[in-house]
């Protein structure tokens, strides 16, 4: 069994039309899947990521109208990562996020790649990362309906970042558990940051994770993140999946079907919620390919509630 890198990352947002419009206008990602939390289904649950929504693009948004702003700390996804082709798409965003009141950082530089990070308006954590040397996983773009030039577009998710208390049990988990390895530390800011990634390597695989015991545990709100998916490649290794971790003593949610994937969820040792989401059958299942995310989506298990929940949530802008 082998997990296949980040499939997707999963965050909060107090405004689904706020942040449609960054993710979609600002940002140029796609809308590939506009549905509910189908453990919630008032609120909205936005997918973005490439035309396809292929694994390894896919950043989403569950709604929480009202939301508390997230209070930042330890015990937390502290950063997502977005990758482009090259330093040169680094120079057009900086000036891009000038031009729109982005809030950003400088250019520098981590591990060996260029990055600009940046916050959208709720302060969510993101940095752009140039990836000109590993696009085994690049997804094509077609640039149409868009202001960004296509060699400028963002190609998918890159590192994200864990913020823990004590860096040994997740670090365990990592390796031991789920087939990590340490790849090299660098430091940020003045912190330590240790560096795992998948035997197959990539930045869509890296998780880094740095130790801080001075900081208070986060307090989850508008702008932070929820969860991080890792992939892995069928309903068969996702069953075996489960009963690995079971038998080292996780609790875990069990095999979920999610419609367009199925899942696996437990909490690392620090309270961090990892999923494990297979790569299909993906966003296609109930859209066509070339529309998706232009309508209301449900699983086909929440389609007799159609009119119900569609009367509890605000309609979106469709342009």
């Amino acid at each position: 069994m082998n997990l296949k890198g980040i499939h997707h990352v999963s965050s909060l947002t107090a405004n689904a039309e706020k942040n449609l419009a960054f993710y979609r206008k600002a940002l140029g990602l796609h809308l590939v899947k506009k549905t509910v939390n189908q453990d919630n289904t008032s609120y909205y649950h936005l997918f973005y990521g490439d035309e396809q929504g292929n694994p390894g693009t896919e950043l989403t948004f569950f709604e929480i109208p009202n939301l508390a702003e997230n209070h930042e700390g330890t015990n937390s996804i502290s950063n997502v990562s977005l990758r482009v082709a090259s330093d040169e798409a680094l120079f057009f965003w900086k000036d891009r996020f000038t031009q729109l009141g982005v809030d950003q950082s400088p250019i520098s530089e981590r591990f060996g790649h260029k990055i600009l990070p940046f916050r959208d308006a709720e302060g969510h954590r993101m940095t752009l990362v140039a990836d000109q040397f590993d696009q085994k996983n690049g997804f094509e773009h077609t640039g149409e309906n868009s202001d960004i030039p296509a060699v400028f577009q963002i190609l998918g998710l890159g590192p994200v970042k864990l913020t823990v208390r004590y860096l040994e049990p997740t670090a365990q988990v990592l390796t031991e558990l789920m087939g990590y390895r340490e790849v090299g530390q660098y430091t940020f800011e003045g912190n330590e940051i240790h560096v795992f990634e998948t035997f197959e390597g990539g930045l869509d695989t890296e998780i880094h994770v740095e130790q801080r015991k001075d900081l208070p545990e986060e307090r989850q709100g508008r702008g932070g993140v929820h969860h991080v998916a890792f992939r892995v490649e069928s309903e068969e290794e996702l069953k075996k999946w489960v009963e690995h971790i079971e038998q080292d003593g996780f609790e875990t949610s069990g095999f979920v079907d999610r419609f367009y994937f199925r899942s696996l969820y437990f909490r690392e040792p620090n309270g961090i919620l990892f999923e494990f989401a297979t790569d299909g059958p993906g966003f296609d299942t109930d859209e066509d390919p070339g529309r998706l995310g232009e309508t209301l989506s449900l699983p086909t298990f929440l389609e007799p509630q159609r009119e119900e929940i569609e009367s509890k949530l605000k309609p979106l802008p469709t342009d």
